[in-house]
């Protein structure tokens, strides 16, 4: 080893990817554990840490170069030592002045304080909290702050996060590119107004909110003003995904919709209140459209939806076809409801949407408009790849037989289809079309039945959701 010139030993250390191979070929002899000390950049600890800010303060001294760290204490017991505290943080702060990349994860333990502490970092560009519950708005003010280059922020489950003054400052800065909010409870879709001017600088945004916890804050006439007034620069914006969400017509969200030019992706899961002409104004702007996902309502799962106007129709999958050139992944759902869907999506407009653009991935569950008649309109779709049929009971073997016929599918997915048997997948036997077949939960289909249908199989039987 002393004899290899030094830029290739770095070039062999650079292409070892798994930590535990990091950690073996390091206790080798000094050199490699020097040099690997050096290229370290990115750590992951949690509970094997006892004590934690002990530990914590070896491993920075050990790796100098840290721009990346993960502390998760997902499954953490009291009998597993105490977790990391504000002063591991200070520690953190202090002793790593290249960090970019910070993510905490089940840290109860961590406080305001301890986000105070990181905020000296002044190369932090990313910050994930995910269920730090004794962390408030104060504490993510202080480190917005603080840490001037902040392009990224995810908070998640951060339940005690109720003042937003963090999201005005952010809009002021005007540097935020990602943002993701995710059931924190004393949020609500009208508060993201307060990013003001830093729309336009956002390029993702995702917004869900807890559905069984829902901070039902009551628009006010200011806040109604407010959204239709100001001016929602969206250009930028190229990820939206909103989940849980209610979008009412001219205010909220649905001004957010309407203004996005350069969006690539939109994910849509039972939001209450997006209309067809919201998706038609979308599509019409959004040429550069290439993935999509909806999930929506079942018409019993949500009363109040019976005979509702404000739901999407095919006239907004038309849109899409008619405008979206470029789309290639497609998603469309129903939740789980004892009735499927019928005055929502139909088989007319998914056809609409496989005639019309170059869809390389395809997934639907819960749709039954979606039958042998679709599978067989599938046979025209020269840029299909990938198929994931859930719950598509209308699908029989000779719909699926079909699937011999698909111009490049590589890929199938099939879960809890009642209506298909080992007969539908007999003309694929032998032939290898296939890379990847998955089969999960179908009770009329073995394991036997799929052998020699794709280059890999993967077989899960567990009918119990039928009782």
């Amino acid at each position: 080893m002393d004899n290899i010139p030094e830029h290739i030993v770095w070039e062999i250390l650079s292409r070892i990817k798994k930590t535990s191979d990091r950690n073996n070929v390091s206790l080798v002899c000094k050199r490699l554990y020097y040099l690997d000390n050096a290229q370290r950049h990115s750590l992951k600890v949690g509970c094997g840490m006892d004590p934690a800010n002990d530990a914590l303060t070896c491993l920075c001294i050990r790796f100098q170069n840290l721009s990346k760290v993960e502390i998760t204490y997902s499954g953490w017991m009291s009998k597993l030592g105490k977790q990391l505290d504000d002063n591991g943080l200070f520690i953190l702060a202090n002793r790593c002045p290249l960090l970019r990349d910070v993510s905490l994860s089940y840290c109860t333990f961590i406080t305001d304080v301890g986000l105070r502490h990181l905020a000296s970092s002044s190369e932090l560009s990313s910050l994930r909290l995910n269920f730090t519950p004794r962390i408030t708005g104060c504490g993510v003010l202080s480190l917005v702050v603080g840490c001037k280059n902040l392009l990224r922020l995810h908070l998640i489950r951060c339940l005690n996060v109720s003042s937003v003054e963090w999201l005005e400052y952010l809009g002021k800065v005007g540097m935020l590119e990602d943002l993701s909010i995710r059931n924190c409870r004393a949020i609500g879709e009208g508060d993201l107004i307060k990013l003001g001017s830093g729309w336009g600088k956002l390029k993702r945004l995702q917004f869900e909110v807890d559905a069984n916890y829902r901070y039902m804050k009551v628009y006010d006439r200011l806040s109604v003003d407010r959204w239709q007034k100001q001016h929602v620069a969206c250009e930028n914006m190229v990820e939206l995904s909103l989940v849980n969400c209610i979008i009412s017509p001219g205010r909220g969200l649905a001004c957010v919709l309407g203004k996005c030019k350069n969006l690539e992706k939109i994910h849509l899961d039972m939001c209450v209140g997006v209309r067809d002409v919201d998706i038609i104004c979308l599509s019409q702007k959004s040429s550069d459209l290439r993935s999509v996902s909806f999930r929506v309502p079942s018409d019993f799962s949500l009363p109040s939806l019976v005979n509702n106007p404000l739901r999407l129709t095919d006239e907004s999958l038309k849109a899409l076809a008619q405008n979206c050139s470029k789309l290639e992944s497609v998603s469309i759902s129903f939740s789980d409801g004892e009735f499927p869907s019928s005055s929502s999506f139909t088989l007319s407009g998914i056809l609409c949407l496989i005639q019309k653009c170059p869809i390389r991935n395809l997934a639907l569950d819960h749709v039954y408009s979606f039958n042998d008649v679709g599978m067989e309109a599938l046979c025209t779709a020269e840029n299909l790849e990938s198929l994931e049929l859930v719950r598509c009971q209308e699908i029989t073997d000779e719909g699926l037989q079909l699937v011999s016929q698909f111009p490049r599918l590589c890929s199938l997915r099939l879960c809890k289809c009642l209506g298909i048997s080992n007969d539908g997948l007999n003309p694929l036997v032998g032939s290898f079309k296939l890379d990847f077949l998955g089969m999960e939960d179908c009770p009329q289909v073995s394991e036997r039945g799929i052998q020699g249908v794709a280059k890999f199989v993967s077989f899960r039987q567990d009918l119990s959701w039928m009782y």
